[in-house]
């Protein structure tokens, strides 16, 4: 298979488990200073944001052509980058309307990042940490396949650099950016 989301037999891939490992981030948490190169312009520095802003961190998504890395099949939660990444594409306007810039972040290359933006129409920026500094600086959960570490799954909500809600593991990530675009706009009427 070399797209991520539903084998060519239709089955479903393991989900994601609660780990424990991003419990560190709690709200409060300042992002680390470090630049990260976006798929579009400039690179981007996520702590000097002053705009309030949905972080998602996935694993990497999927090139046409591309076998996925060894075993991607069996990691809990590794399939799921492309209908996430989709998912917020397709509710862009709505976050911004609440007042909300959205990013992916991601340990590909920012060639890679750049590919896949285009190809899927992605409206907002994907920006590479594949240096992992933004990854290390937070001590963001990953796992390793074929040589290579990935970043686990989770999303970050923040406001002028700081984070304030961490959704950790995403369930879904199909279904991922409408559900936390509901609960956004719950908090906002609530």
């Amino acid at each position: 298979m070399t797209t991520e989301g539903r084998s060519s037999a239709g089955l479903d891939f393991p989900g994601p488990v609660d780990d424990g490992a991003a419990k560190h981030l709690i709200a409060g948490t300042r992002l680390p200073d470090v630049a990260l190169p976006a798929s579009r312009g400039a690179d981007v520095n996520l702590a000097r944001h002053q705009e309030r802003a949905v972080i998602f961190v996935y694993p990497m998504t999927g090139t046409p052509g591309v076998e996925n890395p060894p075993d991607w099949d069996v990691i809990p939660g590794a399939h799921g980058s492309t209908p996430e990444a989709e998912g917020f594409r397709d509710l862009h306007a709505e976050f911004e309307l609440l007042g909300y810039d959205v990013f992916g972040v991601s340990g590909q290359s920012s060639a890679a990042q750049q590919a896949f933006s285009v190809r899927a129409g992605i409206p907002y920026l994907l920006l590479s940490d594949e240096t992992l500094a933004f990854a290390d600086a937070l001590k963001l959960p990953r796992f390793e396949t074929g040589g290579v570490t990935y970043l686990k799954r989770l999303t970050m909500i923040v406001r002028n650099g700081t984070i304030y809600r961490v959704v950790y593991p995403v369930r879904s990530a199909a279904t991922h950016a409408r559900e936390l675009l509901q609960s956004l706009r719950e908090a906002r009427a609530g």
